[in-house]
């Protein structure tokens, strides 16, 4: 019968082969460098200085689904990996590239969240409640109430939208955004007060009217259609009607644009008596209109 010192010294011995075998070095969320060097049907074999090739699966090579490893990774190309999973019995760690990517994309979307930039994204799906969207490989979600686009969710498909920031939160992994924003920051850029437009009434309220044009929407006030007291709005204007009007106010910080036909009127009630007509000559109209609103 084995000693018990014989067992102590056994043990003790197998220990510091097991650690000869284990390169610590080589521990999960550590960022290494490598080269593959072989291709495999579900991945790719890397050499990163260990002792074993670490293993890159096929799912963890890029954000974007890929079905061929060598598209985005070539033989004997340096590149940067992150470690997933540590050794294995072989002694082969599993690496990352598809990891690494979505902490770097996390961080240009803080960026672009901080200075109050777009993003282009790409919608993917539908439900009741938005648009799915494809945010540089990550998966980002577009309400329906900031959609410009709100009532064919299906023809959006496929489509490139350029969005702002309502929610980035990585640890919930949740990037919410708006569409509409995005589309009246770049408007709010290219429009001026005294400006006339050509716009649709999309609705009609007891306090005015909205009328959407170049992806935005401004507000046509019941006090703005003409200098008389309109006793009727839908005797004037009906939803899916085209209109032309001058914008009267600007206000980028509450994201409302006021629009005015009174502005074109010759007389009191004009636009009451013979709306058709204030349509036609608006923009014959507007250097008067726009002189005696600015003064």
């Amino acid at each position: 019968m084995p000693s018990r010192s014989t067992d102590a010294s056994f043990s003790m011995e197998d220990f510091a082969k097991a650690l000869e075998q284990h390169d610590y070095e080589f521990q999960k969320g550590k960022l290494v460098t490598g080269k593959a060097f072989s291709y495999e049907s579900d991945g790719a074999l890397v050499d990163i200085g260990g002792k074993s090739p670490a293993f890159l699966p096929i799912e963890e090579a890029s954000v974007r689904r890929v079905n061929d490893v060598s598209a985005v990774l070539p033989l004997d190309e340096e590149r940067e990996f992150i470690i997933v999973r540590e050794q294995d019995a072989d002694g082969r760690v599993t690496i990352s590239l598809r990891q690494l990517e979505v902490r770097k994309v996390w961080e240009r979307l803080a960026d672009l969240q901080a200075n109050n930039q777009s993003v282009q994204v790409r919608v993917t799906g539908m439900n009741k409640g938005g648009v799915t969207v494809d945010v540089q490989g990550l998966r980002g979600f577009i309400p329906r109430s900031h959609l410009v686009e709100r009532e064919n969710l299906e023809a959006l498909k496929g489509q490139t939208l350029s969005a702002t920031f309502l929610e980035l939160d990585r640890d919930r992994n949740k990037i919410v955004l708006s569409n509409r924003l995005a589309a009246r920051t770049v408007n709010f850029s290219q429009l001026e007060v005294g400006q006339v437009v050509t716009a649709t009434i999309t609705s009609l309220k007891p306090f005015g009217a909205f009328a959407e044009f170049d992806s935005t929407t401004g507000l046509l006030h019941i006090n703005q259609i003409s200098k008389n007291y309109v006793e009727s709005l839908s005797s004037l204007l009906k939803v899916g009607q085209e209109i032309k009007a001058m914008i009267v106010d600007l206000d980028e910080g509450r994201g409302r644009i006021s629009l005015s036909t009174r502005v074109f009127e010759n007389y009191p009630g004009e636009a009451i008596e013979d709306f058709a007509k204030l349509m036609d000559e608006a923009e014959s109209r507007q250097e008067r209109a726009k002189k005696n609103l600015l003064g």
